[in-house]
């Protein structure tokens, strides 16, 4: 039995009759048309479905579509687009961080959050200072938080100093 859900997904609404089971991806992909996150491994353990669920990172393929009603939901299509890119898309861009592209949504993502994170103050494995009030994101930091996204194409030399020219706030991204 389907159930009505108010999806709040780039700053739109999307009312959805689902069954109870579909999960947010599935909901993101195959009822909205929003194909920018991908399904990768559908186990949560590659992140080629990284979304933005209330400024947080979150696997798509994991999370229940109806349990986030009510949410600020952003995939890589409410992040930029073709003329006005995210500054991490074009960073992705300038610093040729992908290959194939089929993680990159999700690498994406998952750096908005990361940095959004850091900035917060939480610290990571890797974190020297656990009382930080920032962190500073060197190579390692970055590393180890963005450890859940993966790149079977193997672009992580160029990834990390994508984001790094981002998070460092080097927002100077050559075109």
């Amino acid at each position: 039995m389907d159930v009505d859900i108010v999806l709040r997904v780039n700053g739109a609404e999307h009312r959805l009759g689902i069954d109870p089971r579909t999960t947010l991806l599935d909901a993101l992909r195959e009822r909205m048309g929003l194909t920018g996150s991908k399904k990768g491994c559908d186990h949560g353990q590659c992140g080629a479905c990284t979304v933005l669920i209330d400024g947080r990172r979150a696997n798509a393929c994991l999370a229940l579509a109806v349990a986030h009603e009510g949410a600020d939901i952003v995939t890589i299509e409410g992040l930029g687009d073709v003329e006005n890119p995210h500054a991490l898309q074009r960073a992705f861009v300038a610093y040729d961080a992908l290959q194939c592209g089929y993680c990159t949504p999700g690498q994406i993502c998952s750096a908005v959050g990361m940095i959004g994170e850091a900035d917060a103050g939480w610290p990571s494995a890797v974190s020297d200072d656990l009382a930080g009030d920032r962190y500073a994101l060197v190579d390692d930091e970055i590393r180890e938080r963005m450890s859940g996204n993966l790149c079977r194409c193997a672009a992580y030399a160029n990834i990390v100093p994508a984001i790094a020219s981002i998070a460092r706030r080097n927002a100077e991204v050559p075109a």
